[in-house]
Formats: C-alpha cells, structure tokens, sequence
C-alpha cells in the first residue's frame, strides 16, 4: 500500500516502461498532423494509471496526489506529453469530493476503466479569460433541467472526452454580491448534448494539444447533473486549483529532466575543434544551472504535496511549485536548443516538439503574473493589483 512521501520507484520502472511503447517517432507523427494520442491514452487507462486518484471503492488505486505528480512526471520525461489525459487527475476530484453518492457511484468506476472519459473541463470564456467570476454562461432553472447558453474557449480535449465539468452562472449578480457567488457546476453529457445545444469548434496551437471554443444554444442538462450545491461552484472548482497546478508543475519537472539529459548526452557526444562541446564551460556552465533551478523547482513540488496530503493549505507552495517548475523547465529547454545548436530545429531531435510544448505552462493553467499577484498579495500583504 503506499502512502503520502512515498519515492515511488516501482511506478516510476512501470510507467516509464509503458511510455518506452511510444517513443520520439510516435510522438513526431502525431505532431505532424496534430492527432490526438488515442493509443497512448488507451495504454495508460488499462494500466490503471489515470484512475489513480480514483479510491478503490469505484474501481480506482486510490493512490495519494504524489502518486499521481510521479506519473505525469514520468510521462514528460520520457519524452511523452500528458497533456491529452492530465484532467482525468483532477477534473474528476471536484465529483469525488462535492458530488451525490449516487453521482459518485454512476461515474466514478465508468471513469477509472475508461468506459468514460472525464477530459473536458469548461471554465474559461473569451470576454473573462482568467476572471472566473465574470464569465457569462448561464444555467437557468426550467422544471427538472437547467437551460445553458453562453460560450467557452480553450477547452482542452472536449472533442476526445464523454463529460465535462461546466461552470456556469445559475443566479444573476445582483447589488452586493461578489462575482463569484451564484455559480454552479453541472456535470454535462456530451455524447447527448453535442448536435441537441452542444457545438464544438477546434482551435489549431502552435504545439499538438486538442483545444477547442465551445457553444451552448439552450442545451439541456438534468437537474440531478448539478454537482454539490447551487450557487458554490466557483469554491468547489477553487479547491481543485491547487492539486491541479501540482500536477502541471510535475509535467515540467520532467520536461525539465528530459531537456537536461538529452543536453548532456549531445554535449559529451557532439565533436567540434576535436573536442566533446561539453568540455566548454560555455556549453557546462548552462546546463548545470538549468540542472541546479530544476532541483530547487522540484523541492517546492515536494513542499507543496506534502502541504495537499497532510490537510493543510497549500495554496502559496502550488502556485510556487508551478511557476518556478514552468520557469525551469523553460530555461532547460531553452538551453537544449542551444546546446543542439542547428539540431535543435530539427525535428528528428525532438526538441524543437518539446520546447513548444512545454513553453504553454508559462501561460497556462495559470499565467506567471498571477501568480505574482497572488503571492504579493496573500503572502506578502501588499494592495491587491486587480
């Protein structure tokens, strides 16, 4: 059984095992023609790995929010990316923690064995960006449904997911109410509500990530869809933020990994003046430093789970971890590409792949400055800046 501060070793061997069935190629033609990864995504829910979180009472591992951090961490550092998949570790968490008994034992297990996916996660719209309270789908009360209209944007793998976890606005702002009071969470069947109010438009990024802009026309979600209470939404999406932002800063500690060891593999291998180019310390002196930020990055990783698992409020040491592990995992990119020099555009060497792919987590799920004004303001007491 293992247990919170666990090093995980075992699943660590096991994933990087499954991943090593995908390798650079398999990734590059995906890349190509910006294909989802349904092979890869298949491999990991047989094995269990995306229901990690899941307990074992619904058909999951019932594993610790470390657990999971090592197997997004992994994946990255093989050279993978989980991006097509990572929501099912913590969209899932806001039905396991608010949602009906009843709701929990007819999605939970379906979840963990894949039968259905639990992927699209339906927050962000364009007029509010992140200003989560101002955004303006709305839910109306009509009988046993809930009526919504309103539009999404950057909806990740909506067009590869059976639910979606939507937040919308149940009950207009009225005179001295906080914007982000009368919002619910509403569990949507999209294999019912696409073509019946449900339309799915993608949008092409400059990496391989299946996003799309979402529009809801008076589509119809049962009331009994509503998760936890009326009007509570937007805590109950909050309180998933942390384990969300810990598991992203683990995607780019193993980009960080896979960045670090491809450029000291090419810098003791590449040959230039007869000499290994790491023999330079212009060539060690970056690498090594991209070596030492990652550690640190991966040390606030760690303060933080153990904050999550202990019950106490992690919510400075989350948004740390993940800005200092998206400004590391930057950095080793940017040093890969020039440590590869011309190689570092080719594609056969897949860095050019992996530093647009992890150049995302500078802006997302959170941007940088948010972060900042987080931290200026909670933790160090200063004029709230928005």
């Amino acid at each position: 059984m293992h247990q919170p501060g666990e090093t995980y070793d075992d699943i660590r061997e096991a994933v990087g095992k499954l991943c090593a069935q995908f390798p650079g190629s398999y990734w590059r033609a995906l890349d190509r023609g910006m294909a989802y990864p349904a092979a890869f995504v298949q491999a990991l829910t047989e094995a269990g790995w995306l229901g990690a979180l899941i307990p074992e009472d619904f058909g999951g591992s019932g594993l610790p929010l470390s657990a999971a951090a090592i197997i997004l961490e992994e994946i990255h550092r093989s050279g993978g990316n989980a991006g097509a998949c990572h929501a099912q570790m913590y969209t899932m968490g806001t039905l396991l923690r608010h949602g009906s008994e009843a709701q929990k034992r007819q999605y939970l297990p379906k979840i963990a064995d894949g039968t259905l996916r639990l992927q699209a996660f339906g927050v962000t719209e364009p007029s509010s960006g992140t200003d989560t309270g101002a955004l303006r789908t709305t839910a109306k009360r009509d009988g046993s449904d809930y009526i919504i209209n309103g539009q999404k944007i950057w909806t990740s793998r909506a067009e590869h997911s059976d639910l979606m976890l939507l937040l919308a606005r149940t009950r207009p702002l009225e005179e001295g109410m906080k914007k982000t009071e009368g919002l619910s969470v509403l569990l949507v069947d999209m294999r019912q509500a696409l073509g019946n109010g449900l339309t799915l438009r993608p949008i092409r990024t400059m990496m391989n990530h299946a996003t799309t802009e979402v529009f809801f026309d008076n589509l119809r979600v049962p009331v009994e869809n509503l998760i936890g209470e009326e009007g509570k939404g937007f805590r109950y999406i909050l309180s998933g933020m942390n384990a969300e932002r810990i598991l992203i800063a683990s995607e780019c500690i193993g980009d960080a990994k896979w960045f670090i060891e491809h450029s000291v593999a090419y810098a003791k291998d590449r040959q230039v003046f007869d000499r290994p180019i790491g023999q330079n310390q212009g060539i060690q002196f970056p690498i090594a430093k991209a070596y030492a930020n990652m550690r640190a990055a991966e040390l606030m990783v760690k303060q933080a789970l153990a904050l999550y698992e202990t019950g106490g409020n992690p919510g400075a040491e989350a948004n740390m971890a993940k800005m200092l592990a998206a400004d590391a995992s930057n950095e080793a990119a940017n040093v890969a590409v020039q440590t590869h020099g011309g190689f570092g555009f080719a594609e056969e060497y897949d860095i050019e792949r992996k530093f647009r792919e992890t150049r995302l987590y500078q802006v997302a799920p959170i941007s940088t400055n948010l972060i900042l004004s987080y931290l200026a303001e909670h933790v160090l007491d200063l004029p709230r800046s928005y």
